[in-house]
Order: C-alpha cells, then structure tokens, then sequence
C-alpha cells in the first residue's frame, strides 16, 4: 500500500499524516524544550521552515548556514514571530571539508548537547563543477559534506542520548529521484565532465543519502546506540528556491518535476512536514533505516537503495575520500 498511498493519494496514511499535513501541524503536541537541533540549509524553503516550526516547538536550533548574513536575517525574523526561540547561526559550506571541519570544531568547543540532526542542505548544479576537494561538486555538497559533518558530530549525538536517555534522530532530505540512479553510484565516473548531467548527478546523490542513512543506522545498531537514521523525501516543492535552481530548458527539471507535480507537489510548510515529523514524533521511537515520503514509511523507488552492500560500499568510498582530503 504504502509507494501507490504516498506518491498518487494526498489522504492520511497509517501515522494519521499526509500530504496535506505541514510542519506545524505534526508537530502541534510535541515539546522540544529539552532538545538541541541542527538544521543544514536553514535560511531557504523547507530547511527554514523545519528550523522555524523546531524552534517554535522549543529546540535550540542550531541553523548550519553557508550565508551567515542571510542566516542571521531569517533568525531575526523568527524572533519577530517568537520572541522566546533560540537560535544561533553557524557558517557552514558542505561543499568544503574544510569548512566541515572548522564548523563541527566550533560546535563541539561549545559543549551543547545535540538531539537531532536534520542534514536538509542540498544543491542542483547546471554545469559540471569540482569542489576544492577535488569532487563533481554536487556530490560534494550533497553527500560527502553531509557525511563528515554526521560523522564528526556522532560522539555527541551518542553522548547526549546516553547522559539524557532520550533518542536522538538524524534526518537525511533525500529523494524519489534516487530512482534516476537506479543502477548504483558510478564512482569510476563521478568526476567525467563528458558525462555529467544535472538531473543524473543530483539523482545519484540522493541515493547516496539514503544509502547513508541505512549504513549509518546499521551501524548504530550494531554499537546499542541510542540514535536511529532515516532518509525522506520532502515531495516537489516548486516554491522554494532549490525548485529554482534549474533553468527552464533542463531535461530533467522537464521530465522529473513537471511529470511528477501533479503527486507530489507541495507547498513549504508541507514539505517540511515530514523531516519535522521524523525528527520528532513519539510515532517512530526505535524506528531506524527506513525512508519516509508524507509523514508514513514508504518503499524505495529504486531497488538499489535498499541493498545493504551498496550502502557498504559506499561508506567505504567516502570514508576513503574524506581521509585523504
């Protein structure tokens, strides 16, 4: 039931939830005050809105931002609405490992405690780009950055789980356009200029980040940890700036978003709803390696993404990466 529900119906599901549902709504009985979050890309469409309605719902929200000016500017404006919320801006650039590093520093120099990690930040590149690391800079951005920055806050997400006992969550904004990867990451290619199309590099950095996820949940599973990992897929939020990112004339802004929009189209608030509602809900206690489509698990569109070797190998390739950068 679940893939024909969630991509052709806007009716609840199982959870009680739906298409229709918004960030504020599954979140409406839920207090957070005791929690601290993290929210990558949080001046923008869903990421801000996950930052706002978290913080709303009393998180300190830790907004991981690459535009500190834009970041303080939203921050401003969440205060506006909730003089109560707090906040803070931290300058982070996943398409550099070096910022990576210096972000996950700083934070950990503060010793915060950290709750929930919504790794929401994602980019659509027109052209083929390397980043000063050397990577087709999608993937960068999309999956190496996020990677790193999971890893290097992981001793404090188990560290606040244990000395608290309450579970914390990392949330990854995957895609159904991991489907557009459906057969696997091509690492011998990832970096061929001559091959590079937009719509097939974002779709494979998608598949990255459920692939993560599932391997980063395994292993969390394996350790008794108490923190569980999830991917979901936010729905075709034409509104929000990553919805503008590609030009009219690209073939898979064409084919993917327009074929898809009549199911699977949704508005800011309700496309946050289901990162808010996986980081938060009482619903999905112990819940962990499962991918999330409006508010309800749901199967993957491609086979690939549930295939545990492929989720291996991947954590085996960005681990390699990563240390030698």
């Amino acid at each position: 039931m679940g893939q024909a529900w969630s991509v052709f119906s806007k009716k609840p599901g199982p959870s009680g939830f739906g298409a229709n549902s918004t960030a504020e709504f599954v979140t409406a009985n839920i207090d957070l005050h005791s929690k601290t979050a993290m929210v990558t890309g949080a001046t923008s469409g869903v990421g801000k809105e996950t930052a706002r309605v978290l913080a709303k719902r009393g998180a300190h929200v830790i907004m991981a931002v690459r535009n500190t000016k834009a970041g303080e500017e939203t921050k401003l404006k969440f205060l506006e609405e909730d003089p109560s919320a707090t906040l803070d801006v931290m300058q982070l650039d996943l398409g550099s490992l070096a910022s990576v590093r210096k972000f996950a520093g700083d934070f950990r120099a503060q010793n915060l405690p950290l709750n929930i990690l919504v790794n929401n930040a994602g980019a659509v590149l027109p052209e083929f780009e390397l980043s000063e690391d050397g990577m087709e800079k999608t993937f960068a951005t999309n999956h190496i950055g996020p990677f790193l920055l999971t890893n290097l806050l992981l001793d404090t997400m188990k560290k606040t789980a244990k000395d608290t006992g309450e579970e914390g969550r990392i949330v990854m904004v995957a895609s159904h356009a991991h489907a557009l990867a459906s057969k696997g990451i091509p690492y011998d290619s990832l970096n061929d200029k001559k091959r590079f199309s937009s719509g097939s590099a974002y779709g494979i950095t998608k598949l990255a980040n459920i692939l993560h996820a599932n391997e980063l949940s395994r292993r969390l599973q394996e350790e008794g940890t108490n923190v569980t990992a999830n991917s979901v897929h936010p729905g075709v939020v034409s509104a929000s700036n990553f919805g503008k990112t590609l030009g009219s004339d690209n073939l898979f802004k064409i084919v993917f978003l327009t074929a898809s929009r009549p199911f699977m189209e949704r508005t800011i608030p309700q496309g946050a709803a289901t990162q808010c509602y996986v980081a938060t809900s009482p619903q999905l206690k112990g819940v962990s390696g499962k991918y999330f489509t409006d508010c309800n698990e749901v199967p993957v569109l491609a086979k690939v993404a549930e295939d545990p070797k492929a989720a291996e190998a991947l954590w085996k390739f960005s681990e390699d990466f990563v240390s030698a950068h």
